[in-house]
């Protein structure tokens, strides 16, 4: 029997041995971190186009200034239908805005300076707030304060975002009253600059922890320039914008000091993110925060709101000291004007109903 040469013998099978799975994405939650070790554990907290589990808990406070926004706007639009017995919309070159006319606004509760200094009706610093001055301004305000606030409520809970929205948007009231005309104007857009002030007091508390802080900036940076040149334009009060955005700023460094990490999802990132550094000291310093910092900023904020009630109720005009503050709260065009352009024949249907 003839021996089996190599050649002739069967080729030894090679298992070939898939690559073990990847591990699982690891997930950060502070209940995973033990304070008592000394070891770091790095993870990803977002901010804008957060991957959050929705829930309708999360947001339910933005959404329902929603509901008031919108429920404000239908309300004088059809108060200005029905009164007026024209168009829903007024012609561009009364109101640029597609919004309603001078004289809606001006019985709906828009602020006025012969409103505030000769009938004294002060219950428009109010009202003003959750007025828009058409369909343009309501639909760009309103998405802009989705996008900023609906994070923020997720990130700081729904208690601290509310009372700086509230307290952002009297102030843009105070303020705007300062400088009003003889022209009706809304401050709806207050609220949404305190949230930006807010948001940026965030970002400057936690500077050393963010990545992509040109990208955090340059969003904030875009969000107020849109709404800012916004106010340009006819019944926007622009000088609420700027002076509701200080005291959001200020209440930032006061409110904002612990955010809800542990609601963060699986291996999702966002726009605006930082990389968390868990230990037993950094977990101290978020607890307990910047106590001069919180200070000095609770003192200014209380300083100026004290300055602006006393103005107020003075009656002081700053436009009588400042010839060119006009124009930041409406800028001149061939399109439209910046003063009162309540005609006569609306004055008679006005005063008819």
């Amino acid at each position: 029997m003839d021996e089996e040469t190599p050649a002739d013998k069967p080729h030894a099978q090679i298992d070939i041995k898939s690559p073990p799975p990847p591990p699982p994405p690891f997930s950060f939650s502070v209940d995973n971190v033990n304070p008592e070790k000394n070891t770091e554990v790095e993870g990803k907290f977002p901010f804008f186009k957060s991957r959050y589990r929705q829930r309708a808990s999360d947001t339910w406070l933005i959404s329902f200034f929603v509901i008031l926004h919108l429920l404000a706007f239908i309300t004088t639009m059809l108060f200005n239908y029905f009164s007026l017995g024209t168009a829903l919309f007024q012609p561009l070159s009364e109101n640029p805005l597609l919004g309603p006319s001078a004289s809606t606004l001006d019985k709906v509760g828009a602020l006025r300076r012969t409103f505030l200094a000769q009938t004294n009706q002060t219950w428009r610093l109010f009202v003003c707030p959750w007025l828009h001055a058409g369909l343009i301004h309501f639909s760009i305000n309103i998405g802009c304060m989705v996008f900023v606030g609906i994070h923020l409520e997720r990130d700081y809970g729904p208690l601290r975002i509310g009372i700086i929205y509230l307290v952002s948007a009297f102030f843009g009231s105070l303020v705007c009253s300062l400088f009003v005309g003889n022209s009706p104007v809304v401050t709806s857009s207050a609220a949404l600059f305190g949230l930006l002030g807010a948001m940026l007091s965030g970002l400057i508390r936690n500077w050393k922890v963010y990545t992509s802080k040109c990208a955090a900036l340059l969003v904030l940076f875009i969000v107020f320039a849109v709404n800012f040149l916004l106010g340009l334009l006819p019944y926007i009060g622009n000088f609420a914008n700027i002076g509701a955005f200080i005291p959001g700023l200020l209440l930032g460094f006061v409110l904002l000091f612990t955010p809800q990490i542990r609601q963060m999802s699986k291996n999702k990132m966002g726009l605006f993110e930082y990389s968390v550094k868990r230990s037993s000291n950094l977990k101290q310093k978020l607890k307990f925060g910047m106590p001069v910092l919180r200070g000095v900023s609770l003192l200014l904020f209380t300083i100026l709101l004290v300055g602006c009630l006393i103005a107020v109720f003075r009656g002081i005009d700053i436009n009588q000291y400042c010839e060119w503050c006009r124009f930041v709260d409406c800028l001149p065009s061939k399109r439209w004007s910046c003063n009162d352009r309540t005609n006569a024949c609306e004055n008679a249907l006005s005063s008819a109903f």
